[in-house]
């Protein structure tokens, strides 16, 4: 089970990251160079939002569909990808918030990953 404070913690050992207010959550951006949103936590703690592709959105809702599932707008169209925590192993949770923060950081900032320990 994978809490609100395991994806803080996952988050903040990412390249480049820090946390702003966004609406009445928790986001998680790629500090540069735009800040761009690549997870979000409502107050709740029970769930996060993932900003993926609608590919890697489709193969994490095959394979875990009790952890992930799109979200129910147009930003879940678009990718966004809600994860139920307590249904998630921490390992899991990981590899999805890798996932979405490539997304949102420029390739160059890729590189940075080899750089930070993502061991669990």
């Amino acid at each position: 089970m994978a809490t609100a404070e395991d994806l803080t913690r996952f988050a903040f050992r990412l390249p480049e990251v820090e946390e702003r207010p966004h609406f009445e959550r928790s986001s998680f951006r790629v500090a540069l160079p735009k800040g761009k949103i690549f997870a979000t936590l409502p107050k709740d703690g029970l769930t996060a939002n993932l900003m993926l592709t609608r590919e890697q959105q489709d193969i994490l809702c095959a394979a875990e569909p009790t952890v992930f599932s799109p979200l129910q707008n147009k930003w879940g169209e678009k990718g966004a990808t809600l994860v139920a925590l307590e249904q998630a192993d921490a390992k899991t949770l990981l590899s999805a918030l890798v996932l979405a923060w490539k997304n949102a950081a420029p390739d160059k900032h890729w590189a940075l990953l080899e750089t930070v320990d993502l061991t669990l």
